[in-house]
């Protein structure tokens, strides 16, 4: 827990987000003693948020454009209702330097990093030059590439297969992975308009791809006083399309000298930037060596906000990292030092989306007829739903989070199975059943997978190979 409320230096908040997110930022700022104002679109006006608030204000329609990602609409909401700061989540404009600099603007406090160090981090070529410049590794690809031309030259030089990658945002949307230069075109012209719909920003570079990666990242929290901690490191190998759907802290099977430098490595890229706040810095590492001492790691991008899978380093570490966010806003030290952390247990998350599996993942919004989350020691349900709520069309299909803690990770997948054959969802398919079976693969059971496993081995014709993957 925390020390300090922040309300010392702050009294109103503006929660410029929604769902599962929204609820986590409102309460939050409850334990902080803040007052709460939550900006939401026409189709968000019955959420679960929205009932939590202190006061809500409608600003715009359902679609992102005309709502959680128009900087005037949202700013205009801060201001009129008096917040002195405003929390972005994730998402959205969460990594938009543009908010930051609208806040300043305004005299509201950003909580995040300052539009400077946003630009320097949130920015994926930019971060990449960054690590380049501090002698990080970094793995082979590009700066910006200015049109699909100079796409196509740099995928040669590189060498097929590649992937185009958005530089904003993130959540795999604006990434195509491209095997041959007949497929370039049709990918780029998909990567740069999903990039620009999802953030108002299409332009992309060019990654080596890797075939058999590790996905890992060391969460860091930097203050104004100039202290920069490591809240040690997440696998979030566990991928669908480039979208994480089960992540666990601390990584398994990695080298301590390699966890070590993956921490060192982060803590060096945060304090390079002058940054404020919670950032993740995100690492690849080779599958098929990451259990030798030379498992080579390399640099994959900064993520200039807090993530989706931030509960699990919570639950290992005790740390609540939304009231660290705002402590750090408020001009306050963080409440800890690096020597403080210490990771216990181990943790996982899984995603629970409105998604049919048996159906290429389709997306299903409907009404919920009924819901009940998982209880018991060491379980914590991140979520927006309850009965009766109709989940809107018009956003990502994340409904819940289902994040368990246990003494080790025999432990943790034991009380996660438990946890989703408890979890109670009627009137709309999920993907619980679908995660749930996918906690007995051996593969899975051994933490032997990596970013491509999914498709390549669990959903390549048959649920539950018997074969070594």
């Amino acid at each position: 827990m925390s020390g300090t409320p922040a309300s010392g230096g702050l009294r109103r908040v503006l929660v410029a987000n929604r769902g599962e997110i929204a609820v986590r930022i409102l309460r939050a700022c409850v334990d902080e003693g803040l007052e709460t104002v939550l900006a939401v679109s026409a189709a968000d006006r019955e959420s679960l948020a929205a009932q939590l608030a202190d006061r809500v204000v409608v600003i715009g329609p359902a679609a992102p454009a005309d709502s959680y990602l128009d900087i005037n609409r949202v700013m205009a909401a801060a201001t009129l209702t008096g917040c002195d700061a405003l929390h972005p989540g994730y998402g959205f404009l969460s990594e938009r330097p543009e908010l930051a600099v609208a806040c300043e603007k305004a005299g509201v406090t950003f909580i995040g990093p300052g539009p400077d160090a946003m630009r320097a981090s949130g920015d994926k070529a930019a971060a990449r030059s960054l690590a380049r410049s501090l002698d990080i590794p970094v793995g082979a690809g590009t700066d910006i590439v200015a049109d699909e031309a100079d796409a196509a030259e740099a995928a040669e030089r590189i060498g097929f297969p590649v992937l185009l990658k958005a530089a904003a945002g993130g959540g795999g949307r604006g990434m195509r992975r491209v095997d041959s230069a007949t497929e370039l075109s049709g990918a780029w012209a998909a990567a740069a308009g999903e990039a620009r719909q999802a953030f108002g920003d299409g332009r992309l570079f060019v990654e080596r791809y890797v075939r058999r990666a590790r996905h890992v990242e060391v969460q860091v929290l930097a203050d104004r006083h100039g202290t920069v901690v490591h809240l040690g490191e997440r696998d979030c190998s566990l991928q669908r399309r480039y979208q994480k759907l089960v992540e666990e802290a601390p990584a398994v099977g990695l080298p301590d000298d390699v966890r070590a430098a993956m921490h060192a490595a982060a803590v060096r890229l945060i304090g390079a930037v002058g940054y404020e706040g919670a950032a993740t810095c995100e690492f690849l590492v080779d599958a098929e060596r990451n259990r030798t001492s030379a498992a080579p790691f390399g640099f994959l991008e900064i993520n200039a906000r807090l993530q989706v899978e931030h509960p699990v380093t919570e639950m290992v570490t005790g740390l609540d990292l939304v009231r660290e966010q705002l402590r750090i806003a408020a001009g306050l030290p963080l409440s800890f030092a690096q020597h403080d952390v210490v990771a216990t247990g181990h943790a996982i998350e899984v995603r629970v989306n409105a998604e049919c599996p048996e159906d290429g993942f389709r997306p299903c919004p409907g009404r919920i007829d009924r819901w009940a989350a998982p209880v018991g020691d060491g379980v914590r349900v991140d979520t927006a739903c309850y009965p009766g709520w109709e989940i809107p069309p018009h956003y990502d299909s994340l409904l819940a989070k289902v994040i368990v803690r246990g003494d080790d990770r025999p432990a943790a997948l034991a009380r996660l199975r438990h946890a989703l054959d408890h979890l109670t969802v009627e009137g709309i398919p999920t993907t619980a059943p679908f995660t749930r079976a996918l906690l007995d693969h051996p593969a899975v059971v051994a933490g032997a997978v990596h970013t491509t496993w999914l498709e390549d081995t669990f959903l390549a014709g048959k649920i539950h190979p018997t074969s070594d993957d």
